[in-house]
């Protein structure tokens, strides 16, 4: 079974200074589209090909899936809704990309791996 992976754009959207305050729908576009060539060729620790879900929230909402990453819209917040995704797929193996401290906590109580945003937009 694939590795799920879970990126909490919010948090890695807002980790690389580059404007995305003033388009977070097309930072999250920019980082969805990063994240496709991640799905097939994997991370660091994890082989491709993996699963992605990328989880938004807020002003970018409506973001579209596209083959390889499936777009998850948070009707509330992005983290619980996070938390639901890894404590519905206690069969696989999870890893969730934030630097969300508290979402971490969570997550790692539930089992799954973390790491920061770095393993997907790099020391941009």
């Amino acid at each position: 079974m694939r590795a799920l992976v879970i990126v909490d754009a919010a948090n890695v959207v807002g980790s690389v200074p580059d404007g995305w305050w003033r388009d977070r729908r097309g930072a999250t576009e920019r980082l969805r589209d990063r994240l496709v060539s991640c799905a097939a060729e994997g991370l660091a620790g994890h082989p491709g090909p993996l699963d992605i879900v990328l989880v938004v929230e807020g002003a970018a909402r409506g973001v579209e899936s596209v083959p390889g990453v499936r777009v998850e819209e948070s009707p509330g917040s992005g983290d619980d809704r996070i938390t639901e995704l890894v404590a519905e797929t206690q069969e696989r193996t999870r890893l969730v990309i934030t630097a969300d401290r508290e979402l971490r906590r969570r997550v790692v109580e539930l089992g799954a791996e973390v790491t920061g945003p770095r393993a997907v937009v790099g020391d941009r």
